[in-house]
């Protein structure tokens, strides 16, 4: 059952609903406000992170920048600090060989000046000479008559400065011994004896009226004795008694004697009989056939030469030792005992080694077909050709070519030690010497004809003297000069491996 209520009560009630209406609509407008608000709130914090997001990358590019300038400033320093210290290196280099030059036109004024008084002085002794002789006409006229009635009579001789012979005259006693005699001559007295035999008819000289000559076994230690320890003249001078323009007079007329009577006997390049056995020696030392010699090349100081000076100029030692050095080269071929068979000395220190064997007389009896199916074993500064023997200088090599390079590493040590007993026998290779250039391969050719004599003669050489030499190798441009020897050379290396003569130290 329904029940109305009464019309009173409805008017009653519809300002009551019209207010509520009017407190909801304001209630949603609120809600609508703070809705608004809310947004708004929150679009300006992510404005504010896009800000600050935006900063710390522009804050980033600008230290990747800074960064990027600062390295390329440290770069542009160290460039111009390079470019600096090359300056001054090169400036050095150049000072230094100004003072080498200016001290070489010293020296040579020098010379020039002692050369000078030698001659007035000798020129006044010439005169005295000739005026003693035309003055003592009668006294010696005199003397003679004397002499013939049994009076002893005195010629009278030119002047002759009085020097201290002590410790010549001390090694020249037989019973000197011997030690000490091989000590300061290198070579015992047997071997020295047969030296002063064989250059005797061409160094001996003859008594004069003015003064006595010099014994030939006085000439001929001068001579060894300044090879052998490398003293300067001076020294020598006071060792022998002897004035210094005499002993490098001396030095260089037994070397020159040397190489015209000893050389043609004792440095040679072998006969057929002789290359036969000296391949017998070294297939026995390597197990590689047909090998004739082993081949070094090895540099000696000079001091800084007048002319062409940059071509005697050593970069590499001059590097190495921090001192400007000039050289020039010495090449040599060796067989199995070490003993030289060819000899090139002379050419340029800034030469490398494939260019001075092109120079060599031992490369045009090559050429002339005198080393046809044999092989001269060289180091990795020669060129592989049809008659050099080189070791494989590539990288990453198989196991046949490196138990090959130690076989012919054994061949190539028996040359380096005969260089190393070379300069340890004569010292004067091992320092710049007085010699003039022009002289110097004669004097050179002498140390290697009496190291010759003395290895045929099985002198021993003191530990003491040995030396350690140091080389650079230069790989030439041209490393492989033929096709041919490199099909050879691998033949030999597989040979070798397949008979089971490669050791394996190389492992």
């Amino acid at each position: 059952m329904f029940t109305f209520l009464p019309s009173s009560l409805r008017q009653m009630d519809e300002p009551n609903s019209i207010s509520n209406s009017k407190k909801r609509q304001r209630k949603e407008d609120r809600q609508g406000n703070d809705s608004d608000g809310n947004d708004s709130f929150e679009q300006d914090g992510r404005e504010k992170k896009k800000k600050n997001l935006k900063g710390i990358i522009t804050s980033l590019i600008l230290l990747e920048q800074q960064e990027k300038s600062d390295q390329e400033e440290q770069s542009k320093a160290s460039n111009e600090e390079k470019v600096l210290l090359d300056a001054n290196h090169d400036k050095t280099i150049k000072t230094m060989v100004e003072y080498y030059d200016k001290f070489q036109d010293y020296h040579v004024e020098v010379q020039e000046t002692e050369r000078r008084k030698r001659k007035n002085s000798r020129a006044v002794a010439g005169a005295l000479a000739v005026s003693a002789v035309s003055n003592g006409v009668a006294a010696r006229e005199g003397s003679i008559k004397d002499t013939k009635h049994g009076g002893g009579g005195q010629q009278r001789r030119l002047w002759v400065k009085d020097r201290d012979k002590e410790w010549w005259d001390d090694c020249n006693r037989p019973d000197y011994p011997e030690e000490e005699f091989k000590k300061a001559f290198r070579m015992s007295k047997s071997t020295f004896d047969m030296i002063c035999e064989e250059l005797n008819s061409v160094i001996a000289k003859e008594d004069t009226t003015l003064r006595n000559a010099i014994p030939v076994r006085q000439r001929v230690a001068v001579c060894i004795w300044r090879l052998a320890t490398g003293e300067p003249l001076r020294l020598v001078s006071k060792r022998f008694g002897l004035g210094i323009s005499t002993c490098h007079k001396l030095v260089l007329e037994v070397c020159s004697a040397i190489r015209s009577v000893l050389m043609p006997k004792y440095l040679q390049w072998p006969d057929e009989d002789g290359l036969r056995k000296i391949k017998n020696e070294f297939e026995s030392i390597s197990g590689i056939p047909n090998v004739v010699g082993s081949m070094y090349t090895t540099h000696i100081p000079i001091i800084a030469p007048k002319i062409s000076v940059a071509a005697y100029f050593n970069k590499r030692h001059t590097e190495r030792n921090q001192k400007t050095s000039y050289s020039i080269t010495v090449q040599g071929v060796v067989d199995p005992k070490g003993v030289f068979t060819d000899v090139c000395i002379g050419w340029p220190g800034s030469m490398p080694d494939d260019q001075v064997l092109e120079k060599s007389a031992l490369f045009q009896r090559a050429n002339g077909g005198l080393l046809r199916d044999v092989w001269i074993v060289g180091t990795s500064g020669y060129p592989l050709m049809d008659w050099v023997l080189v070791p494989y200088a590539q990288q990453n090599l198989t196991w046949t070519q490196h138990a090959f390079n130690e076989k012919i590493g054994e061949i190539q040590l028996v040359a380096k030690d005969a260089f190393a007993r070379l300069k340890g026998r004569w010292s004067c290779l091992q320092k710049r010497t007085e010699v003039k250039l022009q002289d110097l391969p004669v004097v050179l050719g002498a140390c290697c004809v009496l190291h010759n004599i003395c290895e045929m003669q099985n002198e021993e050489i003191d530990p003491e003297l040995r030396v350690e030499l140091v080389d650079d190798e230069m790989v030439p441009e041209v490393a492989l000069r033929s096709a041919t020897s490199m099909k050879a050379r691998d033949a030999i290396a597989h040979n070798l491996l397949h008979h089971c003569h490669a050791g394996t130290r190389f492992l």
